[in-house]
């Protein structure tokens, strides 16, 4: 296989493709237009790119229910536009999840994503002696009672 690259001017690689030799054969890498349905979302049902795009099992189950919801393309867009920033196995594990959970939309499987990539949290930091505190505050909502009472009775 020959593969083509197209440069830019800046030196930069924008773009491999393999080369097709013959008329009338056209061959899309669908990830490289995936920036592109931000803006068309609907090039995702009609969009020659995506005619053949093939998905993870539960990615294309999530699209299959997403195609009947209002606003379904948009959901899958951002979902596909995940997998173009992090990796296609990251949105698939978040989708499998998100699918044994019930869930289908594209805010939970986000979610899940996000959670998957947050940063661990950091351990509690032990306090030097001389910053502790000698006396422990006193928890007193008493003030707080008759700034409300009196509130009340201004009211009425």
């Amino acid at each position: 296989m020959i593969l083509l690259s197209i440069i830019m001017a800046s030196s930069t690689k924008f773009l491999t493709v393999p080369r097709v030799f013959g008329r009338d054969r056209t061959i899309y890498d669908p990830w490289h237009y995936v920036p592109v349905l931000e803006r068309k979302p609907g090039a995702l049902r009609n969009g020659a790119p995506f005619k053949a795009l093939a998905l993870p099992p539960a990615m294309a189950k999530i699209q299959a229910r997403l195609a009947d919801a209002p606003g379904g393309d948009r959901q899958m867009v951002s979902l596909l536009v995940a997998a173009h920033e992090n990796s296609v196995e990251a949105v698939e594990q978040a989708c499998a999840k998100a699918l044994k959970a019930g869930l289908r939309s594209s805010d939970a499987i986000l979610n899940i994503l996000s959670r998957r990539n947050a940063e661990a949290i950091a351990a509690p930091v032990a306090t030097p002696a001389h910053l502790k505190l000698s006396e422990e505050p006193i928890a007193d909502c008493s003030r707080y009672d008759r700034l409300i009472a009196e509130a009340r009775r201004g009211a009425a």
